[in-house]
């Protein structure tokens, strides 16, 4: 009988040791995402004469960051990647929730890419679709390529329609992206992984969670580069 407690007990300790280290590698995982979405602002904005314009960085409402965005086809097409957004508050960026892109194509077609991506919401509505469970873009939500460089003249288009201007990093390239078509969508395990509990994004977006310690490097850099200009 002793013996039986003992290997029971064994049993026990290596399941709960056995789940925790898997929670600890998706700890490290959704620690990488963040860091990943990090770089590729810092990337993006170190494009010479190629970043997000300085009027849309001051007007963002939230930065969704989708890095490694992966694109694959053979005859019908499809993309799906993991990110984060934030979003601003009267009290600075928003602690970081994450999300999920997918979408499809159909069409003779051959070929793959891994592309960095960086959605910005321009006004409430498009803050509103952020709070939701899903979306797609350019059917529930307006979105078009952004415009680029620092200094860049945009078009009026945008600032009437696009509730989401969309951006591509690749190979070193930095353009506006047409991402017509695609799903942005919450991604709940993800973040109650990251948040040990379900929090709605809502609470999260609108800045009632205090940013955690592994995401402060991400939100920072955001609020470094998302900022509004001072009156001259």
């Amino acid at each position: 009988m002793k013996q039986l407690v003992m290997v029971l007990t064994a049993a026990v300790m290596t399941v709960g040791m056995t789940q925790a280290s898997f929670a600890d590698a998706d700890r490290a995982k959704l620690d990488d995402r963040l860091n990943s979405a990090r770089e590729t602002i810092e990337e993006v904005m170190h494009t010479p004469d190629k970043s997000i314009p300085r009027g849309i960085l001051a007007g963002a409402a939230c930065v969704v960051v989708v890095p490694h965005y992966k694109k694959g086809a053979f005859i019908v097409g499809a993309e799906y990647g993991q990110g984060v957004a934030t979003c601003r508050t009267p009290h600075g960026w928003s602690a970081p929730v994450f999300v999920q892109l997918t979408g499809g194509s159909f069409g003779w077609q051959i070929g793959g890419s891994s592309t960095d991506l960086v959605l910005v919401a321009m006004n409430h509505d498009g803050l509103e679709h952020m709070l939701h469970n899903k979306f797609k873009l350019g059917a529930d939500a307006a979105a078009s390529a952004g415009p680029v460089g620092r200094d860049a003249q945009a078009g009026t288009d945008w600032k009437l329609n696009a509730e989401f201007l969309t951006y591509s990093r690749q190979k070193g390239l930095f353009a506006g992206l047409d991402l017509s078509g695609t799903v942005l969508a919450q991604n709940t395990d993800d973040t109650r992984t990251f948040y040990g509990s379900d929090i709605p994004f809502s609470n999260v977006l609108t800045g009632g969670v205090p940013t955690p310690p592994d995401a402060r490097a991400f939100v920072h850099t955001v609020a470094h580069y998302f900022v509004v200009a001072k009156d001259h």
